[in-house]
């Protein structure tokens, strides 16, 4: 017997480097772009422990556990790490960056995560990136969540690091992802004694053995379903054009925030501002004395579909995970009717009529 998923023809060098440079049109970079065979910690990880070591002095923003994380890598590698931490349910500003440079001069290395999907916040990268090109310092940045639902510029941000993956905004699969890297980061890496070689963390291998080789012959056999799945999601992408994907993100986030508000019960956005928060998915705050996974677990009780996690950035914190295929109102009108239903149950007044003509009301006002 035959079967789709397992009789396929090898994927060709060819077809692989064709979907590269979909990727690169996605970002609008003209940076070289290469895809990692796997989930996106993977690029995350390799781009910190090949730019990274010793000698570094590294600005590590935390808005969120991503953040928390790449610090604990900076300091792994040996770098000297100045943690900038801002509260869960805000974001940075370009003169928190600024103000960080004036007090420290030697960073020359800033790691930043763009959209924070388990806080639900976003960071302002182009106003971050003009600061960090006036210091000169190699800027990484986390773009994983915020493709496809909020612009990813590399290029027009200057950033020299930028890793995405597909899982979320993009609607794809979560076994491939992929980084665009800079001339100045790859000069960065190629004078680093400690960068991983001959490693599956290593992208200098990517680099000399796949791009400076012309794209030819591949590392190793690639993830062949995944990046069939890729191709499909940049295809699907493309079909409805990206600002209309965007523009789809922006109104479930905007319909999630007003809906709560108006739904009542004390549910309200755990990201104050509108403008901090992310497209991608949106942090709810529970009312006083209700458990954010009780809550949960009894909105999925009625419903397993619903696109809903507790905690992520805080034990009161509810997120509503409107990407993907989850970015439309039904998504959005379900989640705030699970939520309401299940917080009657703890005797919490709801009006939920109220929730779902606001958030009929704020999609894509």
């Amino acid at each position: 017997m035959t079967h789709p998923f397992l009789d396929l023809a090898p994927l060709t060098a060819a077809r692989f480097a064709s979907i590269e440079d979909r990727v690169a049109r996605l970002l609008s970079t003209e940076q070289d772009v290469a895809i990692t065979q796997g989930e996106a910690l993977l690029p995350l990880e390799g781009a910190i422990r090949g730019a990274a070591g010793p000698g570094t002095t590294a600005l590590n923003v935390i808005t969120g556990p991503y953040g928390q994380t790449f610090g604990d890598w900076l300091r792994d590698c040996g770098a000297t790490v100045v943690d900038l931490a801002v509260p869960f349910h805000t974001a940075v500003t370009a003169e928190q960056i600024r103000d960080a440079f004036a007090a420290h001069p030697a960073i020359d290395f800033v790691s930043l995560v763009h959209a924070e999907a388990a806080t639900g916040n976003t960071n302002p990268v182009a106003a971050i990136g003009e600061v960090v090109r006036e210091h000169g310092a190699l800027f990484y940045l986390d773009a994983v969540a915020s493709v496809g639902a909020e612009p990813v510029l590399p290029d027009a941000w200057g950033v020299d690091l930028c890793v995405i993956g597909a899982q979320k905004a993009m609607g794809g699969p979560a076994g491939v992802s992929a980084i665009s890297v800079s001339e100045r980061a790859w000069a960065r890496m190629a004078a680093n004694p400690h960068a991983p070689r001959r490693s599956y963390l290593s992208l200098l291998d990517w680099k000399e053995r796949w791009i400076d080789g012309g794209r030819r012959a591949l590392l190793h056999a690639p993830a062949q379903l995944e990046m069939l799945a890729l191709e499909a999601c940049l295809e699907r992408i493309e079909s409805a054009g990206l600002d209309t994907v965007m523009a789809r993100h922006a109104s479930a986030a905007a319909a999630t925030r007003a809906g709560a508000l108006a739904l009542g019960g004390g549910l309200e956005p755990y990201v104050c501002e509108a403008r901090d928060a992310a497209p991608v998915a949106t942090t709810l705050r529970v009312p006083d004395g209700v458990d954010a996974s009780e809550l949960v677990a009894k909105a999925l009780t009625a419903d397993l579909a619903l696109p809903l996690a507790a905690g992520g950035g805080a034990r009161e914190m509810v997120r509503v995970n409107h990407y993907g295929p989850d970015a439309t109102p039904g998504a959005v009108h379900s989640s705030l009717a699970g939520l309401g239903a299940a917080l009657t149950e703890f005797g919490v007044r709801v009006d939920l009529e109220a929730g779902r003509r606001a958030a009929e009301g704020a999609w894509g006002e």
